[in-house]
This record gives C-alpha cells, sequence and structure tokens, in this order.
C-alpha cells in the first residue's frame, strides 16, 4: 500500500479521555441513542455490565461495575439480580462471575459464522506449518476481538481464544486493521485511544506510531516485538 504523505497524517489529537474498555464505549453508545424512542436503554446498559465480565478474568464486584460502566451501584445491582435470576452470573466471594450459559450465545455466532468456519481449517494448517499458534481476529470497536484461533500444545502458552480482547494500537493484527481505516476514522480511534505503554518497549510517541502505520501499509504486514508483555512477539498480514 503507497505510504500516507505527510500532509495526510492524522493529527495529533488531544489527550484522550481515560479508557475503559468495552463497557465504556457502550455506554458511550447508549448516550448516543438517546431521543431514539426505539431504543431500549435498560436493555443496553445489561449489555455493558455484561460487557465488563470480559475486562476482569476472576469475579467483579458491583464498585468495579459501576466504575467501569458509569452506572450507579443501585442500577447495577438490579441489573446482577436480573441475570442470576435469569442463569448468566452468580455470586461468587466478594463478586459475581459469568455462568456456562453464556457459552450458549458466543457458540451461536462461531457456529452461524461463515468466516470462522473457513478460516478454522486455514488456521490449524498454518499452526502445524509454523508450529506457532496462529489467529483470526476482527476490530470491534476499538479493540481487536479475536473469532478464531488455532493453539499449539505446549507446557506453557499464551491465554488467548475466540472472544478474547486486546487493545489495537500495541497488537500486530491491530495495527494492520489500524493502518487500513480511513483517515477520519483513524483519527477518531486516536482521539479515544491513549497510546499507553503497556512494557517499556510499548511505542507511544504519536509521530512514531504514525510512521509504523505508514510501514504496515507500504509493506502489508506488521511485527510487534514485546509491546503488548515482554517475551511475546507476533507477526500479522
Amino acid at each position: 500500500m503507497p505510504a500516507v504523505p505527510p500532509s495526510r497524517r492524522p493529527k495529533r489529537p488531544p489527550a484522550p479521555p481515560q479508557d475503559r474498555g468495552l463497557a465504556h464505549e457502550l455506554m458511550q453508545q447508549i448516550q448516543d441513542n438517546q431521543g431514539d424512542p426505539d431504543f431500549m436503554t435498560s436493555l443496553g446498559r445489561g449489555l455493558a455490565v455484561l460487557s465488563v465480565f470480559s475486562q476482569h478474568p476472576r469475579e467483579v464486584t458491583m464498585s468495579q461495575i459501576s466504575t467501569d460502566t458509569g452506572i450507579s451501584r443501585a442500577a447495577v445491582r438490579r441489573v446482577l439480580y436480573t441475570l442470576e435470576k435469569l442463569g448468566y452470573v452468580g455470586e461468587q466471594g466478594r463478586g459475581f462471575v459469568l455462568l456456562p450459559r453464556v457459552l450458549g450465545m458466543g457458540g451461536a455466532y462461531v457456529a452461524s459464522s461463515s468466516m470462522t468456519a473457513a478460516a478454522q481449517p486455514v488456521l490449524d494448517a498454518l499452526r502445524d506449518d509454523v508450529h506457532e499458534s496462529c489467529s483470526l481476529g476482527v476490530l470491534d470497536g476499538d479493540d481487536i476481538l479475536y473469532v478464531a484461533r488455532a493453539e499449539t500444545v505446549r507446557i506453557m502458552s499464551i491465554g488467548l481464544r475466540a472472544g478474547s480482547r486486546l487493545p489495537a494500537y500495541c497488537t500486530s493484527m491491530g495495527r494492520v486493521l489500524l493502518a487500513a481505516l480511513p483517515r477520519d476514522t483513524l483519527e477518531g480511534y486516536l482521539e479515544r485511544n491513549p497510546l499507553r505503554p503497556r512494557t517499556e518497549r510499548t511505542v507511544t510517541r504519536m509521530d512514531d506510531f504514525l510512521d509504523l502505520l505508514e510501514k504496515v501499509r507500504r509493506e502489508g504486514v506488521s511485527l510487534v516485538d514485546q509491546e503488548l508483555e515482554i517475551g511475546l512477539r507476533s507477526i500479522a498480514v
């Protein structure tokens, strides 16, 4: 892909607000749809509460959910009460965890997606050829969402699976997809997402980051070396 001339580079964005992940993104979408008579705000808030569980590997407290979503503790309590009665969450320790019933929703997507069905045998073959784990992902909101994965069998492995989410700016797959965005869409992403250091190797200077995206456009490949986690390298096309 041709490099973007410096004059057409996205403008350096102002310091963005603190990112709270998918839950914060959903709450912003709920706010944007206020006034639409067909939009169910209560359902949107329930989905935002569910999305918080994807950000925390262990039990989640009402305080954490309230902080991540901006929903009052009283409203969070009612959402959790409803989800518990329906069998989607349960109490554990001092918080709540997802219950197996939620797997039905994720499994339904995998079963119905022609993209994942077509990609899985290709990923399996590539894994067997290069002896490394291989993944397929899409840009979902501001994150990379893994929709298919072929794992290598090792004593120690990376805890990624279909359904995992990672920040786009410091992952090889994310940079490939960000590099393909229209200019105004990329500017919006950069305004919402600070280039926070995940390790001491994470690229956080905006000019350096834009140079990397130009290189990805030109070469069609992205290599990330220990920017997400020390010891982890990844490549994407």
